[in-house]
């Protein structure tokens, strides 16, 4: 069981090393935002970073093994949030990978996650920022994985398919997290003409060029993960109570 996350944790971090990196290529980027803003962001993380501290303690002390699938979901949301699109002056486009962590663990442990995640793409990667980091977090690590979360509850009370589930959560995440930059964007900088609404528009109409393929790219490639880990941690999902419909895993099934 080790091994076989010990190969895909070495897939992702290839897909990470030979991917092409742009410069401009970051979340909201260092200094960009106004110090209000950016006190304004941070503020509003806070309580939800404490909340996901807590959650994540009584998970992994009511079973330590769950660790593995905690570093999974990390470093999952890590690789693809490092896979830069330049879109708009300021920001880019990019996967999230919180859809898969927010399904697991919950959406308050994915903004621990990935908070993490931004800080040490912002220390070692130059991507996004410290100033801006309360804005990055609130957007990826507090909206992508809300969004994420109630999707799959949601859409599990109907007993809709567990892979369509999944790729709505995953992908509706990834978009609501660029609505959230968007709106982020338009607040800081209103159109001198239009206000606000001006603004949201016109950062929201190029994000969506690159950010609705993105969206159902991460979709489907958080489906197959999923599935990797129904087949090969079956009882660890049920104990987090992400398969509660399904009483007996795939390979007791084949047996």
């Amino acid at each position: 069981m080790l091994k076989r996350f010990e190969n895909l944790l070495v897939i992702l971090v290839t897909i990470l090393l030979l991917s092409p990196q742009y410069a401009s290529a970051m979340h909201i980027m260092e200094g960009f935002l106004p110090i209000k803003w950016s006190i304004f962001w941070g503020a509003l993380t806070l309580p939800f970073l404490l909340i996901g501290i807590k959650s994540i303690q009584k998970n992994v002390n009511l079973n330590p093994k769950l660790k593995m699938l905690l570093a999974l979901a990390g470093a999952f949301a890590f690789v693809l949030s490092a896979l830069k699109l330049p879109s708009v002056t300021g920001s880019c486009s990019h996967p999230t990978g919180v859809g898969l962590g927010a399904i697991l663990f919950g959406p308050t442990a994915m903004t621990v996650l990935g908070s993490i995640v931004l800080l040490f793409q912002a220390l070692l990667l130059a991507h996004g920022g410290i100033t801006t980091l309360g804005a990055n977090a609130f957007s990826m690590a507090i909206v992508g994985p809300f969004v994420a979360f109630g999707i799959y509850k949601l859409l599990n009370k109907f007993n809709s398919p567990k892979w369509l589930s999944v790729f709505l959560a995953a992908s509706l995440g990834n978009l609501l997290t660029y609505i959230t930059t968007s709106v982020q964007l338009a607040l800081a900088f209103p159109s001198p003409t239009g206000g606000f609404e001006f603004s949201l528009l016109k950062f929201m109409s190029v994000f969506a060029l690159t950010q609705i393929p993105l969206a159902i790219s991460e979709g489907l490639l958080t489906v197959l993960i999923f599935n990797f880990l129904t087949t090969y941690n079956f009882n660890e999902l049920k104990e987090l109570n992400v398969l509660n419909n399904e009483k007996t895993s795939p390979i007791s099934e084949e047996a």
